[in-house]
């Protein structure tokens, strides 16, 4: 008997530092001083930075002018 997964639960998304950068129209070297700062929470995987879009929301949120 196989067990499926929960279906509420679903699995977060991760970027890379490229996909940010280009969603937010700003230089990967941008990406990595918010990353190497502690502004944009990244985990490191061998070397090569992945952000969760939960994450990259929270940021934006944090930075949002009205």
């Amino acid at each position: 008997m196989s067990v499926k997964p929960h279906t509420s639960m679903t699995a977060p998304r991760f970027l890379t530092v490229d996909n940010v950068a280009m969603r937010l129209q700003v230089s990967g070297k941008t990406v990595r001083r918010w990353i190497a700062s502690g502004a944009l929470p990244a985990y490191d995987l061998g070397g090569q930075y992945r952000i969760s879009e939960a994450d990259l929301a929270a940021f934006m949120a944090a930075r949002r002018s009205v």
